[in-house]
Order: C-alpha cells, then sequence, then structure tokens
C-alpha cells in the first residue's frame, strides 16, 4: 500500500548546483554515494518531449493562463477573457474543436476529472460551468457567489453523482465548499447551496488535489499551510492511510517557515508523492504518506544571479539576455506577492513519476527526481518568453488519419502544452523541431488578428493582392494549397482578400460527397451564400493547363457561367473532365491530403439532398503566403 522512499533521502539539493555533484564529490576524499537506477530510463526519456525549441504555438484572443490534458486524448485551454477551448489530440498536433465564452471575467481555474470525462471552469463572474469534454458540451452549471480560487472534482469513479470542491480567492474565505453537480438548490439569493463545507484552514485556499485511490484530497493555503482530509463523510483526518499522527513529525510547516505558500499543487500518477512550486521560486517534493520533503530544488533568482558570476557554469546565458530575463522575473516577484494578481505556474509529474517538469527563468526543465539528475532544457532557446505552466501529453492516439479507422499499431506524440507570461498563445514542445520554412510559420494566426497585429504585418503585405500558397486551418487539421495567381488573378486575389479578411473563418463545409468532392465557402452555411470581394459575381477564368486532371484539386463552385463568389471545393478523384471549362481551377492540394480524405468520409446526412456532414467541420482560418 505504501512505497518506502529511496535512503538517499538526505538534504534538499539546489538544482542548480545538481550538475556539479559528481566533480564536488571527486574532490573530497568521501566515496561517491551510488545513485539510484530506473529500470528502462531510456524509454521514459524518450516518452518526454526532447525539442530545443516549440514546434508550433496557437491563439487565444486573450492572454492564456490554463492548460490541462485529460485522459481522453483532449485538451483544454482557457484564457483572462473568459474563454475557454477544445482541441483535439491528433498524431502530429491538435485541431481545434470548440470554444465557448464561458465567463464574463477570467477564467481563475479549471479541473479536469480523473477519467477526462468532465471538466470544470471558474471565473471571476462567480459561476462554475460543466462540460462533457469527448461531445465538448456544456452540462450545467452552479452559482457560487464568490470568485473560485481554486476546484477540484473529488469522487470516485465507480459512485454516484460528481462532486466538486471548491475556494474562494477572497482574503477572509478560506472555507472549501462541496458541489452536487447535478444538484440545483439555491438559496434566497439565487446561489447553489453546497452539500457540505469544510473549515479547517485559516487562510484562502490556493490548491487542491484529489487521491482516487483513497479518496483523501490535500489542500494548501495562503499562508502555506497543507491539510488532508476525506472527500466523503465529515470530511475527517485519514489517519489510516497515513504514516504519522502529528504535523510535527512531518515537513508540512516548511512553506510557513519559509514564509511562502504553494501556487501549485500536483499528485504523481501513483500517488506516493506530490510536488510544489512555491511563490519562493522553490519546487518541493513530499512524499504522500509521511509528508516529509523527498527533493527541493531552487529555481529562485539569486541562484541564476550567482551562476552568472561563473565563468565556465554550463547554465550560464548572455549578459543582456539574463538582464531581460531578470527584469521579467522581478514582475512575476511582484504579482505572486499579490495572491489575486499571480499568474498561474506550476510543476508536473510524467506518467512514470520518476520525472518533474516546471518552468524556470532560462527554459523549461525536465528532472529525474530518482537520481537528482537534470535531464534537459527546452525552450531555452526562445529567449522573448517567460514560459509559466505546463501540462503534458504522452497517450497515444489511435487510428489512421486518411481513413478514420483504428489500426494496431498507435502513434506517439509526446507533448507539452506551455503558458508563457502575458501570451496570447500556447506553446507545444514536441520531439520535433520546427520546420525552416518561412511559408508556413510555427505560430499560427488561428484568431483575427488585432489592430496592433496588423500594424505590425502592414509593412509586408500591403501592396499584395495575390498569395502564392495558402493554408486551410481545420478543426480537422491543416490542408496546405498551391495557388494559380499567375493563370487566374482575379480569383486567386479574391480568395487571398477573403482570407486575410477572415471572411472563411468558422465557415463549415456544407456539401461532402464521397468519392467526389468537399465543398466549403458559404458564410451561410447552405450552399445558398456567399459573395465576391468585390459584391457582385465575376467572370471564370479558365487556363488549358488547370484542369480537373488530378485529385486534390482546388475550383470555384458557381451557379452557372461568370457568376463566381467566395465558395469552392477540393476534388478527391479524377479525371473530372465533365467539370472543365465550367469551374475555375485556382489551387491544388500540396500537404493535407490525409485530412481532405477524412472530411469526405464523415458521415453525412442521407435524407439531405445537400450532403451535409452530421458533425460540424469547419474552417478555423485561412493564412495567405506571398513570395
Amino acid at each position: 500500500m505504501k512505497r518506502k522512499e529511496p535512503d538517499n533521502f538526505g538534504p534538499a539539493i539546489p538544482l542548480s548546483v545538481v550538475e556539479f555533484a559528481n566533480a564536488k564529490n571527486e574532490e573530497t576524499s568521501q566515496p561517491k554515494k551510488k545513485k539510484p537506477k530506473i529500470k528502462h530510463e531510456r524509454l521514459f526519456i524518450d516518452m518526454l518531449p526532447c525539442a530545443k525549441q516549440y514546434e508550433t504555438s496557437l491563439m487565444h484572443k486573450d492572454r492564456v493562463c490554463l492548460t490541462a490534458v485529460a485522459s481522453t486524448d483532449f485538451i483544454i485551454t482557457a484564457s483572462v477573457d473568459g474563454v475557454v477551448k477544445f482541441w483535439r489530440k491528433t498524431p502530429k498536433g491538435v485541431v481545434f474543436v470548440k470554444q465557448y465564452k464561458s465567463h464574463s471575467g477570467a477564467v481563475t481555474c479549471i479541473s479536469v476529472s480523473n477519467d477526462g470525462k468532465l471538466l470544470a471552469s471558474g471565473g471571476e463572474d462567480g459561476f462554475i460551468k460543466f462540460y462533457d469534454v469527448e461531445n465538448w458540451d456544456m452540462m450545467n452549471m452552479i452559482r457560487v457567489g464568490f470568485v473560485p480560487g481554486s476546484c477540484c472534482w473529488i469522487y470516485k469513479r465507480e459512485t454516484g453523482s460528481p462532486i466538486i470542491a471548491v475556494s474562494s480567492s477572497n482574503e477572509d474565505s478560506p472555507d472549501i465548499k462541496m458541489y452536487d453537480m447535478m444538484n440545483t438548490d439555491v438559496d434566497d439569493d439565487g446561489k447553489n447551496i453546497p452539500i457540505s463545507v469544510l473549515d479547517i484552514h485559516g487562510a484562502p485556499i490556493t490548491n487542491m488535489v484529489y487521491h482516487e485511490t483513497y479518496n483523501v484530497v490535500l489542500s494548501a493555503d495562503r499562508d502555506g499551510m497543507l491539510e488532508y482530509w476525506y472527500a466523503d463523510g465529515e470530511h475527517e483526518f485519514p489517519k489510516e492511510i497515513l504514516e504519522f499522527k502529528f504535523k510535527t513529525s512531518t515537513d508540512m510547516y516548511e512553506f510557513m517557515k519559509e514564509k511562502t505558500y504553494p501556487v501549485s499543487l500536483t499528485l504523481s500518477n501513483d500517488g506516493n508523492r506530490f510536488a510544489t512550486m512555491g511563490a519562493d521560486r522553490k519546487i518541493r517534493i513530499f512524499n504522500f504518506f509521511s509528508a516529509t520533503l523527498f527533493r527541493v530544488y531552487d529555481e529562485s533568482i539569486s541562484v541564476y544571479s550567482n551562476i552568472q558570476k561563473q565563468e565556465s557554469h554550463s547554465l550560464k546565458i548572455d549578459s543582456i539576455d539574463f538582464g531581460r530575463r531578470q527584469v521579467v522575473e522581478k514582475k512575476l516577484s511582484r504579482a505572486w506577492k499579490d495572491f489575486t494578481k499571480a499568474p498561474p505556474s506550476n510543476v508536473i509529474f510524467d506518467a512514470s513519476g520518476h520525472f518533474v517538469i516546471f518552468c524556470t527563468m532560462i527554459g523549461i526543465k525536465l528532472v529525474n527526481i530518482e537520481n537528482n539528475k537534470l535531464v534537459k532544457i527546452i525552450g531555452q532557446e526562445e529567449a522573448t518568453k517567460r514560459f509559466l505552466s505546463v501540462s503534458l501529453y504522452q497517450g497515444t492516439t489511435k487510428g489512421s488519419v486518411a481513413e478514420g479507422t483504428l489500426v494496431a499499431n498507435s502513434e506517439q506524440d509526446p507533448t507539452i502544452f506551455a503558458t508563457a507570461f502575458k501570451q496570447k498563445r500556447f506553446y507545444m514542445f514536441t520531439r520535433n523541431e520546427p520546420e525552416d520554412d518561412p511559408e508556413f510559420p510555427r505560430d499560427i494566426m488561428n484568431e483575427r488578428p488585432t489592430e496592433e497585429d496588423l500594424l505590425l504585418l502592414a509593412p509586408a503585405i500591403e501592396d499584395k493582392k495575390i498569395a502564392t500558397k495558402a493554408c486551410l486551418h481545420t478543426n480537422m487539421g491543416d490542408i496546405h494549397i498551391k495557388l494559380f495567381g499567375e493563370q487566374c488573378p482575379k480569383t486567386v486575389e479574391n480568395f487571398t482578400t477573403h482570407s486575410r479578411n477572415n471572411y472563411y473563418n468558422n465557415v463549415i463545409f456544407h456539401r461532402v460527397i464521397r468519392s467526389f468532392m468537399i465543398q466549403t465557402g458559404d458564410p451561410r452555411g447552405d450552399g445558398t451564400g456567399g459573395e465576391s470581394i468585390w459584391g457582385v459575381p465575376f467572370e471564370d477564368e479558365f487556363h488549358p493547363d488547370l484542369k480537373h486532371d488530378k485529385p486534390f484539386t482546388v475550383a470555384m463552385a458557381n451557379a452557372g457561367e461568370n457568376t463566381n463568389g467566395s465558395q469552392f471545393y477540393i476534388t478527391t478523384i479524377a479525371p473530372l473532365k465533365h467539370l472543365d471549362n465550367k469551374h475555375t481551377v485556382f489551387g491544388r492540394v500540396t500537404r493535407g491530403m490525409d485530412i481532405v480524405l477524412k472530411i469526405e468520409k464523415v458521415r453525412v446526412d442521407d435524407t439531405d439532398e445537400k450532403n451535409t456532414p452530421l458533425e460540424e467541420i469547419k474552417i478555423i482560418n485561412i493564412d495567405t503566403y506571398f513570395e
């Protein structure tokens, strides 16, 4: 039931010193202590991201503050404008699924259930919203009447109704309130009535984690106090499973002694350890059952300032770069002193529980906690980003992207999803470095550019009306297209301008016919709408070299001769000679053919002559590129 910690418990060692532990031992007469080895260590490391740079990034309209990975292969991101987005993991990257304007203020907390099927989000508007993750549906909401500081699912999967524990961010509200997700009872003020209230803390709660095996919750407060309690009944102290009777025999007062508090709290998958990120920039790892410290890693500014003074230290960075990073760290320090303004930051375990991942001022560190070894720093080359919080995907995506069928060998794509200080994007670190292709940048513009963004882009595109390439970002994946602007300039100008003006954003594929084509471009979504950039239909542009003689041909849909507007289609077979000289061919798919085939094979409404897909397939946005 309980696992003993390795016998090398010892004093806490700052991570910056770890790399030089061997050298220091050689200088002394003491024999080196043999470090414990992890069986299959290389296999565990190969299941972690290792790229020095993020492979790609995606946008919200405002600063991204929270990310979470569900065991059902979904990614959830939230931003300070109250938006919650759902993304589906694919064998390479993610695809957008759905978004909600969940809260009228910032999203302050999110929690995914252990089975990955339920999501809860809390916001500044005093509401908790509940979602079915696999179907991306909002199921219910409750009004708690305060700004949630943290929330945590606290129920066993095989038992009854899901229960959520919620705490307030207000300084005078240290209580933890338990709510039944499906209970609609409200008081005279219209606030939902909790099924129980726990008042064992003396300060606002910062974090909670749930140990499903023992039905126990661990909570931490603003004063740095840790508390264990049962999730049901009277929420008693779980003395039956813990290895101590009195807190004085543990390290539970560590935060109070250091005059700090945990800004994050994470449980390992096996439930034997928990890790915290302190407001003092120290990562502390505890044994769950004994509440004793196992490792402490100091990531404070003072540690890195001392490193900068050492000429030969491997973690030393350029002095100008360090100065810039130091300014950001001081801003973070001020924010963390004011608990209500603290941007989320965390430390997480990998699936094995042998490694921890956390953000520092020089990048994201991957540390082997068994032998106290720094495995890798990723993102150090991203000098303009201060990464804050991370979530980790280590699952396997099953099925053929092209055919939509299950296959025997699933594909692995371990990915870290990271937020960054004052950034509207979240960043994906994988085992692949970003592609060196200026035509297809890694920072995807999946949201409408702000006026500031447009001012930055304007000098580069102000005189360009005809793109040479385009990328359709759909909720099924990306489709890359080569455009034939020389042969049909007016058609490509129409497509380019519509794309740059976000005319195609969130437009669905309204007509899908297997072994023929997929059609989109109508803002009405029924095949009857859409107009050109000039407000009137424009003429056809046929060219002898551009025929429907190859699959994945891109052409204009029309209602007859010279009636082009905004709709277009992509073929999946060839030849289609009956379409030649009737529809203007203006492009061909160069990458993402598997996505086209995947869209082609979705189920459609058999009773609808328009062949409308039963599942909403849509364009998120279209990026255009110029030579």
